[in-house]
C-alpha cells in the first residue's frame, strides 16, 4: 500500500516551526516530553559561515520547545556542543532524530571531527577547504541517551555505525532514521557513501539493527537497500505499521517521484527488504501557507513525521528560501505542516 502526504497536508502556519536570528537552522525532530510539551531537536551553526559546507565544521544540536506541535519553538539549550577534536564527534553534531523508547529518550545523530584549527569569522570556507574534506570523511552515526527530555545526555564513546572497508558504507555513515520493532528491538536506516578511488560515490541507504538501545548495531544487508544505478536518495524517515514498515525520503533527482528533491515512498513487510514505489510522490517542495500563498522552497529536506496515538499529525522539514541550492539561501528554518488525520 502506498502512502502520500500530498492530500494530507494542511496550510502551514506562517509563525510556526523554529528559526533563530544569526544562525543557520536545519534538520528538526520532535517529541512530546514528560512535561506534556513539544520538544524539537535541531541543528544550528553561525551565519558567518556559509550555509554549506559550514555545517560540517560548526554544527551543534539544540533543543527548542513549544506548547503545541506547530510552534513557534523557542531555543532552550545546546544539547550536543563541540567537545574537542580528539572525540569522534568533537567538532560537529548534526542530523538529530529523537525517539522515545520506554522511559528513555534516544537521540541519534551524525558526528564528525577534524584535527585542524577552527575557522574564524574572517575566513573563507569552501568545499575544497582541507577542514571540510577531513570533516566529511569523518562523518559517522552516533547515539546519546537520557532519562529525561531535559537530559543529561550520555554520548556513546564510539560511533554506533562505523564505516566498513570494501562495502557501500566505506566512506561515511549519516542521516540516521530509527524505528522500534514490535518486539522492542531497533531498526535503523542510514545514509552511506562508498570510497571510489580517493573520492566518494553517490548517496545510498543501508539498514542496521540492534536488540537493545545502546547497541551493538549490526548492518543487516551488505548491499544498499536500493540499487545505486537506479536510485539516488537521502534523508530517510521510517515507521512501523500493521502491515510492516514504510519510508519517505528525498529524491536527489526526479527519476523516482518526478520532482527533484521531492519525496519518494517505499515499503517493507519485514523491515529488511524494501520496495520503491515508482511515480508515487510522498511530499513536494511546494508549500501552501495559511494566508493562501504558495511557495516553492529552495530546499525542503530532512522530513520527519510526528506521530500522536499512532497517527501522523505533523510533517517537519528543514527548509531554505531562494530559488534553490544552498548557496542561494538567505534564511533557513524548521517548518511544520499540520496533517489531516482522516481522509
Amino acid at each position: 500500500m502506498t502512502f502520500s502526504l500530498m492530500d494530507r497536508m494542511l496550510p502551514a502556519p506562517l509563525n510556526g516551526g523554529f528559526r533563530m536570528e544569526d544562525w543557520w537552522v536545519w534538520c528538526g525532530s520532535a517529541v512530546r516530553g514528560e512535561d506534556g510539551r513539544f520538544h524539537l531537536f535541531a541543528s544550528r551553526w553561525p551565519k558567518w559561515l556559509p550555509m554549506h559546507p559550514g555545517w560540517l565544521l560548526r554544527s551543534e544540536i539544540v533543543r527548542a520547545s513549544a506548547d503545541n506541535a506547530e510552534g513557534p519553538y523557542t531555543y532552550e539549550e545546546t544539547v550536543l556542543p563541540a567537545r574537542g577534536a580528539e572525540y569522534w564527534d568533537g567538532r560537529s553534531t548534526h542530523n538529530p532524530h529523537i525517539l522515545r523508547y520506554g522511559d528513555k529518550y534516544l537521540l541519534y545523530y551524525m558526528g564528525s571531527t577534524h584535527p585542524f584549527a577552527e575557522p574564524q569569522p574572517n575566513e573563507t570556507v569552501e568545499l575544497d577547504d582541507y577542514r571540510v574534506i577531513a570533516a566529511r570523511a569523518n562523518k559517522r552515526v552516533g547515539l546519546a541517551i537520557a532519562d529525561s527530555v531535559f537530559g543529561p545526555w550520555i554520548r556513546m564513546d564510539a560511533p554506533i555505525l562505523p564505516t566498513r572497508p570494501g562495502r557501500f558504507d566505506s566512506f561515511l555513515t549519516s542521516n540516521p532514521a530509527p524505528c522500534i520493532r514490535e518486539d522492542g528491538s531497533l531498526l535503523l536506516v542510514y545514509k552511506a557513501r562508498k570510497y571510489e578511488g580517493n573520492s566518494y560515490g553517490q548517496m545510498t541507504l543501508g539498514i542496521a539493527g540492534s536488540s537493545k538501545d545502546e547497541g551493538p548495531y549490526k548492518v543487516i544487508n551488505n548491499a544498499p537497500l536500493f540499487p545505486p544505478e537506479r536510485s539516488h536518495i537521502e534523508d530517510p524517515f521510517i515507521w512501523r505499521t500493521t502491515d510492516g514498515y514504510q519510508m519517505i525520503a528525498k529524491d536527489m533527482d526526479d527519476r523516482i517521484c518526478g520532482e527533484k528533491h521531492g519525496g519518494i515512498f517505499a515499503s517493507s513487510t519485514d523491515g529488511t527488504d524494501w520496495q520503491l514505489a515508482d511515480s508515487t510522490q510522498s511530499y513536494s517542495r511546494r508549500v501552501l501557507w495559511e494566508d493562501g500563498t504558495e511557495q516553492w522552497m529552495g530546499s525542503f529536506e530532512r522530513p520527519f513525521l510526528l506521530f500522536q496515538e499512532g497517527v501522523p499529525t505533523h510533517l517537519f522539514a528543514a527548509v531554505a528560501d531562494g530559488p534553490g541550492g544552498f548557496r542561494n539561501a538567505k534564511h533557513t528554518w524548521n517548518m511544520v505542516i499540520p496533517l489531516r488525520t482522516t481522509l
